[in-house]
């Protein structure tokens, strides 16, 4: 995504946490979503950064007043209003608030720190099995089909927004389930201002080492961390940490790859 476009998903971002979204505001922006996906010329209307924001928006009012809730249609006109690099990226933009609202929604049910971690472990689940995997990327397979497959997996290991926001991620657009998953976890992070920290380890930390692990990358970021734990026995001892776009490689197989560019450098 460019910097424009940042700049006016933020913009989108702050409006919507302005408005009182009612509980279905989740499937009637993903209802949205997936309308314009289905439909290139609406989607190209809706997004023509040729044409009048002021059309464009009463063009959403007449299309959408009585087919979504108030609050709901309000993003949309805000949505509309906004330059868009590409069709594309409006859409993306629909969508995220579609994810947004879910996350709101688990928030408010007191859910939002299981539903973070519940998507982290499921993404791992299906990273590490290569046969759902395939199955869940398969466009040949019926997407309720490959839904279906998410919501038995995930049988006694999800509350309802994972399962929700997981059968979502089935039907990713340009991206990976796994790929489509970890953004839903960061904007989850993000949700209370977290930076999402993704750490693997030989072995699984006790409570004392998370502690003071999450106390370090937390003065290192600036801001609080949520902190993920991968136990990946490949390591050889030590600590890998994924901060954003900044990894820190603390492992022994690390330390000993550094040592090996440098003598050879």
């Amino acid at each position: 995504m460019s910097h424009a476009s940042e700049v006016r998903t933020s913009a989108l971002d702050r409006v919507v946490d302005g408005l009182g979204l009612p509980d279905g505001a989740p499937e009637e922006l993903w209802a949205v979503a997936d309308l314009c996906t289905a439909n290139p010329a609406l989607r190209r209307t809706l997004s023509d950064p040729g044409s009048d924001p002021a059309a464009r928006q009463d063009l959403v009012r007449q299309v959408f007043a009585t087919k979504v809730s108030a609050p709901v249609a309000e993003v949309l006109v805000e949505a509309v209003g906004l330059r868009w690099a590409s069709s594309a990226d409006f859409v993306a933009a629909i969508e995220r608030q579609g994810i947004r609202a879910e996350l709101k929604r688990a928030d408010s049910a007191g859910q939002l720190d299981n539903t973070e971690d519940e998507l982290f472990r499921f993404s791992r689940l299906v990273e590490a099995n290569p046969e759902v995997r395939s199955v869940l990327a398969d466009k040949a397979v019926p997407l309720a089909h490959r839904q279906q497959l998410v919501v038995d997996l995930l049988q006694d290991r999800g509350g309802d927004s994972t399962v929700r926001l997981a059968r979502r991620a089935v039907a990713a657009r340009e991206r990976t389930f796994g790929i489509t998953i970890d953004g839903y976890v960061t904007l989850a992070a993000a949700q209370r201002n977290r930076t999402l920290a993704t750490v693997r380890v030989a072995k699984q930390l006790d409570e004392a080492q998370l502690s003071r692990l999450s106390a370090a990358l937390t003065r290192q970021a600036g801001r609080p961390v949520a902190v993920q734990v991968v136990v990946d026995p490949d390591l050889v001892g030590g600590v890998r940490v994924e901060l954003g776009d900044e990894v820190i490689e603390g492992t022994v197989a690390g330390r000993l790859e550094a040592a090996r560019r440098a003598l050879t450098d």
